[in-house]
């Protein structure tokens, strides 16, 4: 990658291979009594001219290729997304802190999550990823407009406000539903902690297309992140058009993150720490923040699923108690050291 140097390269390299361990890890490492020798020879027996006896059982396979193997890449793409989306808005919003969730992301797709559950049946069981997806999408589209009625669209802080409101307001609704249907509130819950449970590739074949698309437009417009980092007025005299810059990263960062969290559930922590704690080692740069933040956040969050699933097994932890008992101390850590460096 040109422009990067010798020091970007090699942390490329590192990050990249830190996520194909995290990924072996995360399909040797599992409760289903799989051994790694066999997975590993079932996964030689599948390429070409190889015919190797992996001693795995039909359902041991089944197991592994249906249900281990997607969720690992499941985790990736979610970690992965959620990672570069912090990166994208915190560039977009000039804030270190600032997340995907917080346009009212989460409390969208939680409210049509929740709908989409009390409803039961009459959803179906593709109902709730379908609803948290477009509850997603619908919050950030008020929180826009509600920016733009109220300050114009030219404060990114108006913009930040709205989404409080947004947030506050679909959160009140998810808790009246909530109160008259509490049969239902071991599931909604259950979703709004977070899980990578996947039924075959499903899940992967539903959000890998608005990941690519997203990803795809916030890595080229990583140049133009560095520009406005320096401020609007600045970007202007470049030729860059900053609001509609902002609107378009804000839209495809939105997508990509409402498409993950209608498959995974709310994932905290992911999006502020990741990109925060790269920025801290190898500096602003987007053209370096932007796919190192990638790389790094899908190994974190499969590494986060190997211990969801294995630290109580047979049972398992939702996902964000892992990312939260994790990235909760480590951002506390990160914002000292941010304070005692300023």
């Amino acid at each position: 990658m040109t422009g990067v140097g010798r020091r970007g390269v090699l942390a490329l390299g590192v990050a990249a291979l830190a996520l194909i361990v995290s990924m072996l890890v995360g399909i040797l490492v599992g409760p289903a009594g799989l051994t790694p020798g066999g997975i590993l020879a079932d996964i030689v027996d599948r390429l070409p001219l190889v015919n190797i006896d992996s001693g795995l059982t039909p359902r041991q396979q089944t197991i592994l290729w249906d249900v281990r193997i997607p969720r690992v890449v499941l985790g990736a793409i979610v970690g992965a997304m959620l990672a570069i989306a912090g990166a994208a808005y915190q560039g977009v919003f000039r804030n270190p802190l600032a997340d995907p969730y917080l346009l009212g992301v989460s409390s969208g797709a939680g409210l049509g999550a929740t709908l989409a559950i009390v409803a039961g049946g009459v959803m179906g069981s593709t109902g709730v990823p379908v609803a948290a997806f477009a509850g997603g999408m619908i919050a950030v589209f008020a929180t826009y407009a509600l920016g733009q009625t109220v300050g114009g669209g030219r404060s990114e802080v108006v913009i930040i406000l709205a989404g409080v409101a947004v947030a506050a307001f679909t959160n009140a609704i998810q808790t009246f539903f909530m109160q008259f249907h509490d049969d239902t509130l071991r599931q909604v819950y259950s979703w709004m902690l977070g899980r990578l449970s996947t039924d075959g590739w499903t899940e992967v074949t539903r959000v890998l297309p608005y990941v690519v698309v997203s990803v795809a437009v916030i890595a080229l417009y990583r140049r133009t992140l560095d520009v406005m980092a320096v401020g609007d007025v600045e970007a202007s005299s470049l030729g860059i058009a900053p609001e509609r810059v902002r609107l378009l990263l804000i839209g495809v960062a939105t997508l990509g993150t409402a498409a993950v969290v209608s498959a995974s559930g709310l994932i905290g922590f992911v999006g502020i720490v990741i990109p925060h704690a790269v920025r801290l080692v190898m500096g602003p740069g987007h053209r370096l923040l932007l796919p190192l933040s990638l790389l790094v956040g899908g190994a974190f969050l499969v590494l986060a699923d190997v211990i969801a699933r294995t630290v109580t097994a047979p049972g398992e932890l939702p996902i964000g108690v892992v990312t939260a008992a994790i990235g909760a101390p480590f951002f506390l850590l990160v914002l000292r050291r941010s304070r005692s460096a300023a």
